[in-house]
């Protein structure tokens, strides 16, 4: 239970942390994402250490689904973390940075909000029976609202050229446009890359 109070707990930290970007502007609650994104960690180990200790993981498809969960944590990471000019995104909170519409973001305006749907689907089937995948539907349902709310209200007060880019680039669900804009980025990248 403890874990899913830590996580409902983050979330309401990652909307304070959102209306003090574009109103208050307060650089110690501006801090409230980093820790937020350390409860949702802990949170979640605390379901997957529950699991395990509770010899909910057995056999090969349980296997395959931990590896799928990993592999969903670490796009998660970098959608939020690595995929973003971090500074700008997290660091400054004075300044209104230029919207970031290359690599996933070409995909889709939220890719973080798919990879965390993904992360908790493969580890709560792991898990199974324990309430891990209970736990990450009323999360994810939490992510959703959140990202929703961000999407509407302070993204496009935060970032310059967020109004074109919810224009030309889906909310969730990428389409052959999008995928192909996203390819072309990642091209551009490993064009310039080579160049260096």
């Amino acid at each position: 239970m403890i874990s899913l109070i830590l996580g409902i707990a983050a979330f309401v930290l990652f909307f304070i942390y959102d209306v003090n970007s574009i109103s208050f502007k307060n650089l110690f609650i501006h801090r409230l994402f980093m820790i937020g994104s350390v409860m949702v960690i802990v949170s979640c180990g605390l379901d997957l250490f529950s699991a395990f200790k509770s010899g909910a993981f057995s056999g090969v498809l349980d296997i395959v689904l931990i590896i799928l969960g990993i592999l969903s944590a670490a796009a998660l990471i970098y959608s939020l973390f690595f995929a973003l000019p971090f500074g700008d995104t997290y660091i400054n909170p004075e300044e209104k940075p230029k919207v970031y519409s290359g690599g996933v973001y070409a995909l889709c305006r939220h890719p973080g909000l798919l990879c965390f749907f993904a992360m908790y689907a493969f580890f709560g089937a792991a898990a199974l029976p324990e309430r891990m995948l209970e736990h990450g539907a009323i999360l994810s349902v939490l992510n959703f609202l959140y990202t929703a709310f961000q999407d509407v209200v302070t993204l496009p007060k935060s970032f310059s050229g967020y109004p074109e880019y919810r224009k030309t680039t889906p909310f969730l669900l990428p389409t052959a446009a999008s995928i192909k804009n996203a390819e072309k980025s990642f091209s551009k990248s490993a064009s310039k890359e080579d160049g260096q």
